[in-house]
């Protein structure tokens, strides 16, 4: 099966909502909108021209991703076999404990994102922020301001459209730092390999570690499950104002609810299930190897597992370039991050319950080739450690349950429109 179009993207269940194809065509020829089943994806409003449809197949992290290079992390850093380039590694948060109460975790990345604006390394910084509209999806917003970046802190695990106005930011000359999802970044990368001005332009990448993007019809049980409907809500906060931080709610007419950390994303006696979109499923990089600097929860650990328990805010800090190394260093020494040394061994097994798709993509892939599905093109990405990682267990069960779930079309997104 050939991808010819933006919709064969989507039907595959390769699309990750990013909007880069947007940014790239232009709103009036595809916009990012919601389907049926709840999820951003590009409707193809006017006629793709066939220069402008090769480049998204170029840029798309649907489509091809391509990991860090060998020497990504400088000369004094390292190659993970699992977990990728690594030039730094430490566990921090917000200097300022506004920022690090109001953030998601630490509030690491706010402050990397308000530092840049005040040092005058960037100008503007491209992130996304709950919608104005729904308060559940996301917009992307461009910050220009530090009150710009902090007010749009927090997580947020809706759909969202993170990249429409990269065009628009580079055509403008605005030098600007992109805060993404992993995915996000990946597709960052790509457009520097047929854009030029990307790499003058976008000095710095940031990102998380993904969990995935779920539903907005998932989402929409939630605050039907305390008896209001999706449309009285004026608020919507997936984490925040705390650590792990709750899902809170607020309606119109001034009624609250909150979910725990573990009730919203663990909950077993809930009507509603984690529905991730395939494409995060068979990702092969869920934790921002192509990104500067990566930040992901950092965890209090108790007999090996992490604790939930409300805590003053903690990220993992992970440079993954020279670059990015260096920007924490500055972010530390001009007092908006907090730094404490980290352990790799500690790492590993804080973060090990990302080392299955990390290790299973190769099967993964492998199975929708064999079901006759397109797949991604990875490159880069480690493919025979990935292997050695898997085992010869565990890549037979990703290559089989990828099969599986391919020929049930179980990854397909067959009449989205309708």
């Amino acid at each position: 099966m050939r991808i010819s179009n933006l919709d064969d993207i989507v039907e595959a269940g390769l699309c990750a909502g990013c909007g880069i194809c947007e940014s790239i065509a232009g709103r009036d020829v595809v916009e990012m909108d919601l389907t049926r089943d709840g999820r951003i994806r590009p409707r193809t409003k006017a006629s793709l021209d066939h220069g402008t449809f090769q480049q998204i197949m170029q840029v798309c992290p649907g489509v091809t991703v391509t990991g860090p290079a060998k020497g990504q992390a400088g000369p004094s850093g390292a190659m993970h076999g699992v977990f990728g380039p690594m030039a730094s590694l430490n566990r921090g948060w917000a200097s300022d404990e506004n920022t690090r109460f109001h953030a998601a975790a630490g509030g690491a990345l706010t402050a990397l994102g308000i530092y840049l604006v005040r040092s005058g390394k960037v100008d503007t910084v491209l992130h996304i922020k709950a919608s104005e509209t729904n308060p559940i999806l996301s917009d992307a917003w461009i910050s220009t301001t530090e009150q710009d970046v902090f007010d749009g802190a927090q997580s947020r695990y809706g759909p969202g459209a993170s990249l429409t106005h990269v065009h628009k930011l580079l055509d403008e000359g605005r030098i600007f730092a992109v805060i993404g999802k992993p995915c996000d970044i990946a597709a960052i990368r790509n457009l520097g390999r047929v854009d030029d001005r990307v790499e003058t332009q976008i000095p710095y990448c940031l990102t998380i570690f993904c969990g995935g993007t779920m539903s907005l019809n998932m989402l929409n049980r939630m605050p039907e499950y305390f008896g209001a409907a999706p449309e009285d809500l004026n608020l919507f906060r997936y984490r925040g104002e705390g650590w792990p931080g709750t899902t809170h709610m607020e309606t119109k007419d001034g009624r609250s609810f909150d979910l725990t950390y573990d009730e919203s994303w663990y909950g077993e006696d809930v009507p509603w299930t984690y529905d991730l979109q395939f494409r995060c499923k068979i990702c092969p990089d869920a934790i921002g190897e192509l990104a500067d600097v990566s930040c992901p929860d950092g965890w209090i650990m108790e007999n090996g597992e992490p604790l939930h328990e409300e805590a003053p805010g903690a990220n993992l800090i992970i440079g993954r370039t020279p670059k990015g190394a260096e920007l924490v260093r500055e972010a530390e020494a001009a007092g908006a991050l907090t730094l404490e040394p980290y352990a790799l061994a500690d790492f590993e097994i804080m973060h090990r319950d990302h080392k299955p798709r990390k290790t299973g993509w190769p099967g993964r892939m492998l199975g929708l080739r064999l079901a006759g599905q397109p797949a991604m093109q990875v490159r880069g990405y480690r493919r025979l450690a990935a292997l050695m990682a898997a085992g010869p267990r565990y890549f037979l069960a990703s290559l089989f349950g990828g099969l599986r779930r391919a020929r049930a079309g179980l990854n397909r997104e067959a009449g989205f429109r309708n």
